[in-house]
Parts: structure tokens; C-alpha cells; sequence
């Protein structure tokens, strides 16, 4: 899995974590849903996502450098 994966799989999961806590726990979990949201789009716009952060420091790396680290070996 590279890091663009694993934006999308945490911002899904997030997404539907927060439904979920809306739906069974209390309806102001969409708060939840909301700033997942707004943080997606903040980040399409800045191009700054604290997830990448978290995930590159975990050690997932971006396709760029999945791709160079192949062309590398070949």
C-alpha cells in the first residue's frame, strides 16, 4: 500500500466510522463526518494532509517513490 491508498482508505473509513457514531450513538458525531470533509477539501486546495504526515512517519511511501526505487532496479 502507498501512501495515496492509505489516504483514501483512512479518509473512507473515517467517513463511515463517523456515520455509524451519528447513527447508533448521537446525531452530533456528524460533526465528525463534517470536518473529515473539510479537511479533504483543504487539502485538495493547500496540498498539506496531517494524514500523509502520519503515514509517511509510519512507513508508507508515495508512488513517486515506489516508481523510482523500481526503475532503480531494473
Amino acid at each position: 500500500m502507498n501512501v495515496e491508498q492509505g489516504v483514501r482508505c483512512l479518509a473512507g473509513s473515517m467517513i463511515l466510522l463517523s456515520v455509524a457514531l451519528t447513527y447508533w450513538v448521537h446525531p452530533y458525531f456528524v460533526w465528525f463526518t463534517v470536518f473529515v470533509g473539510g479537511n479533504l477539501l483543504q487539502s485538495a486546495f493547500t496540498g498539506i494532509c496531517p494524514a500523509v504526515w502520519i503515514l509517511k512517519k509510519l512507513g508508507l511511501r508515495s508512488c513517486c517513490e515506489l516508481n523510482e526505487k523500481g526503475k532503480k532496479h531494473d
